[in-house]
């Protein structure tokens, strides 16, 4: 079945924007998916590696890239297509308390 890799991004002032209700529905939504088989954390700090052409490790603290809200979590999921992975996320607290995921598909190489 077709891998997908998902970034969530939100913050704390939109998680907290829902009512409880909403958030034990997401919570319960994440174990689920969970129990199904996802692999999902919380984003830690990340660090930057770069190797120019195999000549020296650099590491840089901080992500290189930015955005509006912060990463919150990762997860990576199983679906049979882009339409599944949608419907298996749109309940996740990313999706639901004002942030956003992004679902990636993962293809061999």
């Amino acid at each position: 079945m077709p891998k997908f890799v998902t970034i969530g991004y939100g913050d704390r002032a939109g998680y907290n924007r829902l009512t409880a209700a909403l958030r034990e529905v997401a919570h319960a939504h994440d174990e689920k998916l969970r129990r199904d088989g996802a692999l999902m954390g919380i984003a830690g700090p990340p660090v930057q590696l770069r190797n120019p052409d195999a000549t020296g490790l650099e590491t840089t603290d901080g992500a290189f890239m930015s955005s509006s809200l912060p990463v919150a979590g990762f997860a990576v999921i199983e679906a049979a297509d882009m339409a599944q992975a949608v419907r298996l996320l749109s309940l996740t607290p990313c999706a639901v308390a004002h942030g956003v995921v992004e679902i990636w598909p993962l293809q061999e190489p």
